[in-house]
């Protein structure tokens, strides 16, 4: 079972210049061209549930804006021994 990831992106540092949504393997980051931070730009978002939490947009991102957590898979129960 893969890994769960997800990201949070700080609107007060995000400046919408898109590196996070080039650099994602997974494809699953796009800018958000609804919404504006409140310095005047569109911050990047996640927009499929299958981020891996690499962090590779948390790297790439020059003003440290994203963070990113990630789940583990909880493992099954192991069988009792009889």
């Amino acid at each position: 079972m893969p890994i769960n990831g997800w990201i949070e992106v700080d609107d007060h540092h995000c400046k919408g210049c898109g590196l996070c949504v080039e650099a994602c393997p997974q494809d699953v980051l796009e800018l958000n061209m609804e919404r504006l931070t409140p310095r005047g730009y569109h911050p990047a978002q996640m927009i499929e549930e299958t981020c891996s939490g690499c962090g590779i947009c948390a790297v790439v991102c020059p003003d440290a804006a994203i963070s990113v957590y990630r789940e583990k898979p909880q493992r099954q129960a192991k069988r009792a021994r009889r």
